[in-house]
């Protein structure tokens, strides 16, 4: 599986836990922009989706990252892409984000985001 392959999974499941434990590495890093929900640096499979996801989750009804355009420099992935989302308030939102991926030995090994948290703080 090429490595824009292995990227573009992530975003086509939408999220979903089996999808994530197969293809994230045991010790992914995840690197998430200051001023966005939960903003900061994650280390492991299990903070990322313990104490990244699961308070973000919580704020919302749906939550999910859609990857749009793809560019692939060897082990390394950019995507272009949005977010949508309803706030359990019932607010929707979109919001464009980049994403660069590390991929190592066939697994997503980073992830270092950037996106518009202006527009999630506002519907939150």
């Amino acid at each position: 599986m090429s490595t824009i392959d292995l990227v573009r999974r992530m975003y086509e499941s939408k999220g979903d836990p089996a999808v994530a434990q197969e293809i994230l590495a045991p010790d992914i890093v995840w690197d998430i922009t200051p001023g966005f929900p939960g903003g900061g640096v994650y280390h492991g499979f299990d903070s990322v989706v313990n104490d990244f996801f699961g308070p973000l989750f919580a704020r919302f009804d749906s939550f999910y990252a859609v990857g749009e355009e793809y560019y692939s420099d060897g082990d390394h992935v950019t995507a272009l892409g949005h977010y949508e989302g309803t706030t359990k308030t019932g607010e929707n939102i979109q919001v464009r984000f980049i994403h660069l991926w590390t991929v190592r030995d066939g697994k997503i090994a980073r992830l270092q985001q950037a996106a518009d948290s202006l527009v999630v703080d506002r519907a939150l």
